[in-house]
């Protein structure tokens, strides 16, 4: 199976975490959770796996292992088809979200598809480290503009992969870094009403709830066990 044209969710979550010429990540992002939220959205959209309802914590079925042709997500699908005992969603989000290597293998892809380059720079004049200047910025002027018009009009047609994407950008920090923090505060409701899942289908719903309970997670333990180191 060969990798589709069009953007993964993932990958679409990297472009917006990505500076455009620096290559390196914006800072205040909590990127990963978006990626492992991005990755569980695709398995739940396209029917490979779904949620237990019969318990109050939902946990993940597998409805199929046939391979997306997208190793990384085909390598999460493993990870759930190979687990001993089944998890969460938002288990899943945060062991994807701790994938070795995460952001070098998403970007790599992005410049396997000639968006970005991979490069290096120097720290200090001693380090160096690895970076993705964009180099064809075409298909993020298309992202970006897919969710303007989901966030800044009223319209209730807008496709379940930008609901997602909407979703998860905004409860990791992206979405200050793409449009003006005024503007976005303007849109508030309309941002709230797409990030609870009120203009969506079931399997969106579901991954950006799981989203934004391993990001709550992960904002909270650190400062918990910092509280108790002191």
């Amino acid at each position: 199976m060969t990798i589709q044209s069009t953007l993964f969710l993932h990958e679409e979550v990297m472009l917006l975490a990505l500076r455009d010429e620096e290559g390196t990540i914006a800072s205040g992002t909590m990127y990963q959770y978006a990626i492992g939220a991005t990755i569980l959205a695709e398995l739940l959209l396209n029917q490979r796996i779904a949620l237990d309802e019969s318990r109050k914590k939902k946990l993940v079925n597998l409805i199929s292992s046939t391979p997306l042709g997208e190793p990384l997500i085909d390598q999460c699908l493993e990870k759930i088809g190979t687990a001993k005992r089944r998890a969460s969603l938002q288990t899943w989000v945060s062991r994807f979200a701790g994938v070795k290597n995460l952001k070098h293998r998403v970007a790599q892809q992005l410049c396997d598809r000639g968006i970005l380059k991979a490069t290096e720079d120097t720290i200090l004049l001693l380090f160096t480290r690895k970076i993705y200047p964009e180099i064809n910025p075409e298909p993020e002027k298309q992202l970006i503009e897919r969710l303007r018009q989901a966030i800044f009009t009223d319209s209730r047609d807008v496709d379940p992969r930008t609901v997602v994407l909407v979703s998860l950008a905004e409860g990791t920090g992206l979405l200050k870094i793409v449009f003006d923090k005024k503007e976005l505060k303007g849109r508030k409701a309309r941002i709230k009403e797409i990030s609870n899942g009120e203009i969506t289908g079931k399997a969106a719903k579901e991954a950006i709830q799981a989203m934004q309970a391993a990001v709550m997670v992960a904002c909270i333990m650190p400062a918990i066990t910092s509280a108790a180191i002191h």
